[in-house]
């Protein structure tokens, strides 16, 4: 059976998100993309994306139909570049996603090197705290801090998050130093959302601690700050208070529990049978970039 090619033209509506923006890239009238999709809903018997004026989203059977056809084109541009002996070099829209604080201090700082090395490529950098929906938000590759990433991406490990309880000097001077885990609970603890619990271990032992944060914010960069102001006790990354570690800023708490060795630094992007070349030259950017015994 031959490729059809609306299904190519479906891909490009999916990942376009508007029927006028898809028409533009395949260089087609809108007119001429609504037919052919249309046509192609009617052969298959079934809706693949809700039209409305400005925008579309796709059905439940258009999102799945999507996920099998880019598996599909993905070994079909693969299949050819091996038959033609084609380069694949880095080139076109490469969306970045990482997490603000790594992003800021950690990678922003050498992308002058990777646009440098890859004049081709159209990058987007994109900072957020939260777990981005690398389909829905169209997101190439992203960095993820957590202890396990889902089935659903390929994951690769660049570090391990070593990650510290740490207050500034007058905030123990007002309220005292913890002697030991279960001092805890009587302390102001520092934690954006979804940062707790916090399971802390030492040695063989662990403890989880299940308070609420005394400052509630959506920013991991908020919680830093309000360390460093003396607000309270916050269990935070090598790589991100190291600097204040070793100027004073910040002093080490409980300094014989730390977070759980689980928690990693990942680079992480959608299955795909030819990952595209874009992609792979950022992850080797990223492994170039980031020391894994740097925060050790």
């Amino acid at each position: 059976m031959a490729f059809d090619p609306d299904y190519a033209l479906f891909v490009a509506v999916a990942e376009a998100g508007s029927l006028s923006a898809a028409a533009r890239a395949l260089r087609l009238s809108p007119a001429m993309v609504s037919k052919r999709l249309q046509r192609l809903e009617q052969r298959l018997g079934v809706t693949l994306v809700h039209r409305t004026t400005r925008r579309l989203a796709l059905t439940t059977a258009g999102e799945r139909f999507r996920a099998d056809l880019g598996d599909i084109l993905g070994a079909l541009d693969a299949a050819e570049a091996r038959v033609t002996g084609a380069r694949t070099a880095p080139a076109g829209p490469l969306h970045v996603s990482a997490p603000t604080s790594f992003g800021r201090l950690h990678v922003a700082p050498h992308l002058g090197r990777f646009v440098a090395a890859c004049p081709a490529v159209e990058l987007r950098f994109d900072l957020d705290d939260g777990f981005v929906d690398l389909f829905g938000a169209r997101v190439d590759c992203a960095i993820r801090i957590a202890a396990e990433v889902p089935e659903t991406v390929v994951a690769h490990r660049l570090a391990t998050s070593r990650r510290i309880l740490c207050a500034a000097p007058s905030y123990l001077a007002d309220i005292g130093t913890p002697e030991q885990v279960d001092d805890l609970a009587a302390h102001r603890l520092l934690a954006a959302d979804g940062q707790m619990p916090w399971r802390l271990v030492s040695g063989g032992r662990t403890s989880l601690v299940t308070q609420i944060s005394y400052v509630r914010t959506n920013s991991s960069e908020m919680v830093r700050e309000l360390a460093l102001g003396g607000v309270g006790i916050a269990l935070r990354s090598l790589w991100d208070v190291g600097d204040a570690l070793a100027s004073g800023q910040l002093v080490r708490v409980l300094p014989e529990w730390e977070g759980s060795a689980d928690v990693g630094i990942y680079a992480v992007h959608l299955r795909s049978p030819a990952v595209p070349a874009t992609v792979t030259a950022f992850i080797d950017f990223l492994r170039d970039t980031i020391d894994p015994a740097a925060w050790a």
